[in-house]
């Protein structure tokens, strides 16, 4: 049977956002290299994942790594990284992807961070734009 960052990585990469909606709990947290607050809840999460999956130009993991981790709250959680590299209006991104599970094996919080800095605008720039298409956060 897959694990849930298997399961995870397969979904994203096949851009099923039904995949990835079954793996997080109801009271998710998502720390972005463009935010300074969590995203929170899997309403609010789910709606980045459509824009990110609209934003990434060929997205694709290209390593993992497993363990354990302290988590937002201070306890420790079993723990997946995920590498990536992607393109976002032209910017190469690399990137990691820190999965945090709960007990049931579901991805309770889930930080992002990517490099350079100059990707890391880009990419804020675009999620900004589809968020605010969607609805998601009022225009700035």
């Amino acid at each position: 049977m897959a694990t849930t960052a298997e399961r995870f990585k397969a979904a994203v990469e096949a851009r099923e956002l039904d995949g990835v909606a079954e793996l997080f709990t109801e009271d998710v947290r998502l720390y972005s290299p463009v935010k300074f607050t969590p995203f929170e809840g899997r309403p609010m999460v789910l709606g980045l994942f459509g824009v990110l999956l609209r934003t990434f130009e060929d997205f694709r993991y290209v390593g993992e790594l497993a363990g354990r981790a302290e988590t937002a709250a201070g306890g420790t959680a079993d723990s997946e990284i995920l590498i990536f590299r992607a393109t976002v209006n032209g910017k190469q991104i690399h990137g990691i992807d820190l999965l945090q599970f709960d007990e049931a094996g579901r991805i309770k919080e889930f930080t992002v961070m990517v490099r350079p800095q100059s990707a890391v605008q880009a990419l804020g720039e675009a999620v900004l734009a589809g968020l605010v298409a969607d609805g998601l956060v009022p225009q700035p």
